[in-house]
């Protein structure tokens, strides 16, 4: 039923003549995806998923969710600056002070391939239990020995080679990160026609 709900939403883009309406797609499909979630963690990991929360996250998934989003945002504003960009401006996401609105924009077509991929691995493989998370200041948060096994997770993500949809040869994930802002430079160069978000299917 979801996979159907986001088949239209992406045709629904199609007409979407205003930021409004893409934003307003974007955030029934986030609620829509996120609704099904949980059915990708086994029975067997004691943690349960109900909807995405943040500042402060309310459960271990949403906390492994958020650092793993901040983690893959310092990457992706890296990448932007190298390329020669200003992070802090964007497209989509509103420019708000100390906001890499750009790194933003660019890290969502990455969220599900890198980071729900490792939490959902990190979680069914029982590489994250119980002993990794502290609960204060009314949220739930990785510990330092949290922290470490989530990131080892990551950087083992990050360093994965995958043939590149478009050249063909394989590539770590951290180099196509580059990759797309350099496609979106030479999208507003005009020496391409459009910006292709990179998928794996």
């Amino acid at each position: 039923r979801v996979v159907v709900k986001l088949k239209g939403m992406l045709n629904k883009l199609d007409n979407a003549n205003n930021l409004n309406s893409i934003l307003g797609i974007e955030g029934t499909a986030s609620r829509e995806y996120f609704s099904v979630f949980n059915r990708l963690i086994k029975d067997t990991v004691p943690f349960n998923f109900e909807k995405r929360n943040r500042r402060p996250p309310e459960d271990p998934v949403n906390a492994l969710l958020s650092y793993g989003y901040t983690l893959l945002t310092k990457d992706i504003a890296s990448v932007v600056q190298v390329v020669g960009f200003d992070p802090y401006i964007g497209y989509l996401h509103q420019s708000y002070y100390g906001r890499p609105a750009l790194a933003l924009d660019i890290m969502e077509e990455f969220r599900p391939i890198i980071i729900d991929s490792v939490v959902l691995k990190a979680l069914n493989k029982g590489v994250i239990t119980e002993k990794d998370f502290d609960y204060n200041l009314g949220g739930c948060f990785l510990n330092e020995r949290g922290r470490k096994k989530f990131y080892r997770a990551y950087e083992e993500r990050r360093h994965e080679t995958v043939t590149h949809p478009v050249f063909g040869y394989r590539i770590s994930y951290l180099r196509i990160f580059e990759l797309q802002a350099r496609f979106l430079a030479k999208v507003l160069q005009e020496e391409l026609s459009e910006y292709k978000p990179f998928t794996v299917r």
